[in-house]
């Protein structure tokens, strides 16, 4: 039997959503007819569920999920033909993956950053400390989260997104910036800290290599329990590779994914 011709950007979404809900939800939708009942399978709001639908009919480029007249919640929902192929698709790529890490030692943790590409240059696994609503009644939460090295950094990001990863205490991140949203700064004296709620983030580390421009350098900081951290600073940059420096960010810069 010849497969069905895929749709030419429907593989975006697998790219976006293997790692979080929103795979989850359209399965729900395809099994209970319902974007309503869907969210409550899925332990999720209403909006989050539609908001998971939205994203991957974007990215996919075609509908997923049409509307039917009637129903529960205001009407009911039908996966589409492409729906139902993207989810084909994603269990055939899930047991695929699955016996490629089943033949190699360690297989798991080697593959779990290689279903991202992206332009941002810091990505930093982390593990997610706690979730806290921003304000009462507010529809975006703090994330707080701690590296390997034991620093806090604190992403804000909505609520339904937090909602569609899952994100709990305990909870394997991988936190992501572009390097153009860090300022490095070399040391100040009695500054340390960061991560706090409503404050920039701060990674301390020491400067492995700096690119020098004519009006700002590009600097490199190797972080304490691994990993490294790009951003920029004022030209001529006041410290020397080898010295301390810090990195900082606002927390609306930190974007938080899951990887594999």
């Amino acid at each position: 039997m010849t497969p069905p011709t895929l749709h030419a950007t429907l593989t975006e979404a697998l790219g976006h959503a293997i790692s979080d809900k929103r795979l989850e939800v359209l399965r729900r939708v395809g099994e209970s007819g319902s974007i309503s009942q869907a969210a409550r399978d899925a332990g999720i709001s209403y909006k989050a569920a539609w908001q998971a639908i939205d994203t991957l009919t974007n990215l996919g480029g075609v509908p997923l999920v049409e509307r039917t007249v009637g129903g529960a919640g205001g009407g009911g929902a039908r996966i589409t033909a492409q729906g139902l192929q993207l989810l084909q698709l994603a269990d055939e790529l899930a047991r695929a993956r699955d016996a490629v890490l089943a033949r190699f030692a360690g297989g798991a943790q080697l593959a779990s950053g290689l279903g991202l590409r992206t332009s941002m240059r810091n990505q930093l696994p982390c593990r997610v400390v706690a979730v806290e609503p921003a304000a009462p009644g507010d529809p975006a939460v703090w994330v707080h989260m701690q590296t390997a090295g034991g620093e806090r950094l604190t992403s804000s990001i909505t609520r339904e997104s937090a909602d569609l990863l899952g994100l709990a205490p305990g909870l394997e991140v991988l936190v992501l910036c572009k390097a153009t949203a860090v300022r490095v700064q070399a040391p100040v004296a009695g500054q340390r800290g960061g991560g706090a709620a409503g404050e920039e983030c701060v990674l301390h580390g020491t400067v492995e290599r700096v690119a020098e421009g004519t009006q700002r350098d590009e600097v490199v900081l190797a972080l304490a329990g691994g990993g490294h951290w790009v951003g920029f600073a004022p030209h001529p940059f006041a410290a020397r590779v080898g010295e301390a420096a810090s990195a900082h960010m606002a927390a609306a810069a930190l974007v938080v994914g899951l990887s594999g």
